[in-house]
C-alpha cells in the first residue's frame, strides 16, 4: 500500500517564498521557506499524518495535473493548492482580507485553540500574546500561546503576524521581522 503524501509546492510572495502543502484535499502548510524551524515543521506534519513529502511542479498548471496518472487525493490536493495560490494572490493584491480554504490543523488541542483564536483577529489589527491568552481563557499561558504561534504551520492564513508584544513591539516571526512588518503595513494601507 502506498504511503500517503503531503503534496507541496512553492509560492512566491512579494515579501518572501512560502511552501504550501496539502493532504487529502486540505491545506496543512503555508510556511516561510526561510523559517528557521522549517525542517521541524515538515517532520512534525510527516509524523502526525504518517505521510511523506511530495514536491509538485511550482506552477500547478496544465493538462498534466488533470490526467489519469493522479489519484483522486492528489487531484484534490492540487485543487486546494491552486486555490490557496489564488487567494494569496488576492491577499497580496489587497483584494482579500480573509481566507476560505479547507484547513487541516496538526497540533495539540491547546495549539488548535490558539490557532482558531488567530482566525478571529480582524484584518488590519494586532493583539498581544497576553490578549490572545486571555481570549482563549488562559490568561497566564502567555508563553504557551507564543509557543503555539511559533508552531503555526499556516502563516498568513492563520494570521500569527498580527500578534505583537505587550509593549507594541514586533516579536519573532517565522518569515522574519521585516516580513511581519510588510504584512502589517499591507493590511494597514488596505483598511476600508
Amino acid at each position: 500500500m502506498p504511503v500517503p503524501a503531503i503534496h507541496i509546492t512553492r509560492y512566491h510572495a512579494p515579501c518572501g517564498e512560502l511552501v504550501l502543502g496539502a493532504f487529502e484535499g486540505q491545506l496543512c502548510l503555508c510556511d516561510w521557506q526561510t523559517e528557521k524551524h522549517r525542517k521541524f515543521v515538515d517532520k512534525r506534519l510527516q509524523y502526525d499524518l504518517k505521510a511523506e513529502i511530495s514536491l509538485l511542479d511550482n506552477e500547478l498548471q496544465g493538462e498534466e495535473y488533470k490526467g489519469e496518472g493522479f489519484s483522486s487525493w492528489t487531484r484534490a490536493d492540487i485543487a486546494v493548492l491552486q486555490e490557496a495560490k489564488q487567494q494569496l494572490d488576492e491577499y497580496f493584491q489587497r483584494e482579500r482580507k480573509t481566507f476560505d480554504l479547507p484547513l487541516l490543523l496538526i497540533g495539540t488541542d491547546f495549539s488548535k485553540r490558539v490557532w482558531e483564536a488567530l482566525r478571529q483577529i480582524p484584518y488590519g489589527t494586532t493583539v498581544s500574546y497576553k490578549e490572545l491568552a486571555t481570549q482563549i481563557g488562559q490568561p497566564k499561558a502567555i508563553r504557551a500561546v507564543a509557543n503555539a504561534n511559533r508552531q503555526n504551520a499556516l502563516s498568513i492564513i492563520l494570521p500569527c503576524h498580527r500578534v505583537i508584544g505587550t509593549d507594541g513591539s514586533l516579536t519573532g516571526y517565522g518569515g522574519g521581522l521585516p516580513t511581519k512588518q510588510y504584512l502589517l503595513d499591507l493590511e494597514q494601507t488596505n483598511l476600508f
